[in-house]
């Protein structure tokens, strides 16, 4: 049955037609028996990768693919691994990507073919700090809208930074892990473990924690370069009002 109506399909297939650079393969990990979402997840790939010659699935199997999966650092299924011509970026779907999760996977597909980002150029210096390997795992469950910005802006600092691996992790799907990290409300962000961001964070925000995470910046650190950036915000509205005012 199809999930996606004509008007959709045709919409999608025109965007994929006039974004996709290079070919995209989508490796998808799943079983037959004990996951409840790995063939709705295969569905939804598989009506994906249909709307373009660039898209390609490859679909394995989580038990008899075993050494696969472990060479791509897939644990838990069902998982969705999207390669940019031929390159592996870190990008990782950890459950089904529906609700508002599909609009990221049409998003990181034109992402990863392109393999390049639109971070600023204060961004870019901040993820040139990144030295050490970071593991963000972005909580999200498909009804929640702010969760998709938390995972597009956690797969794009994936495709910028060769140190990074970034998975989206759905919270029904894994209530051990959403447990384990006191996961109460998304999205939720943990970086290595032990640090973490609570909720769709602007991008200076999001990549100070980032630092934060390995160690880069201190906690105070990163409270101070808010509280500067908030300053400077302050700073440039109360001048847009004034501006406003001369008129």
């Amino acid at each position: 049955m199809a999930l996606l109506s004509d008007k959709d399909r045709e919409t999608l297939a025109g965007m994929f037609a006039q974004e996709l650079a290079e070919p995209v393969k989508i490796v998808f990990f799943g079983q037959e028996i004990a996951c409840q979402y790995c063939r709705e997840t295969q569905d939804i790939l598989e009506e994906v990768a249909g709307l373009s010659d660039k898209v390609d699935l490859e679909v394995n199997n989580f038990v008899i693919d075993k050494e696969k999966a472990e060479a791509m650092g897939v644990d838990k299924i069902p998982a969705t691994v999207l390669l940019g011509g031929d390159k592996d970026y870190g990008v990782r779907f950890f459950g089904i990507p529906s609700g508002y999760e599909f609009t990221t996977l049409v998003q990181d597909i034109i992402l990863v073919s392109k393999g390049k980002t639109e971070f600023s150029s204060e961004a870019l210096a901040m993820i040139d700090r990144i030295t050490e390997p970071v593991h963000l795992q972005v909580f999200i469950t498909p009804t929640c809208p702010y969760c998709p910005q938390a995972v597009h802006m956690a797969h794009a600092l994936a495709v910028a930074s060769d140190k990074v691996t970034a998975d989206m992790v759905e919270s029904v799907e894994f209530p051990h892990l959403a447990n384990k990290y006191r996961v109460q409300g998304v999205p939720k962000t943990v970086i290595n473990e032990a640090t973490f961001q609570e909720g769709a964070a602007p991008e200076p925000l999001f990549l100070a924690r980032v630092l934060q995470g390995i160690g880069v910046m201190s906690e105070a650190e990163v409270d101070a370069y808010l509280e500067e950036l908030r300053s400077a915000h302050e700073h440039d509205h109360d001048h847009d009002h004034e501006h406003g005012h001369q008129h």
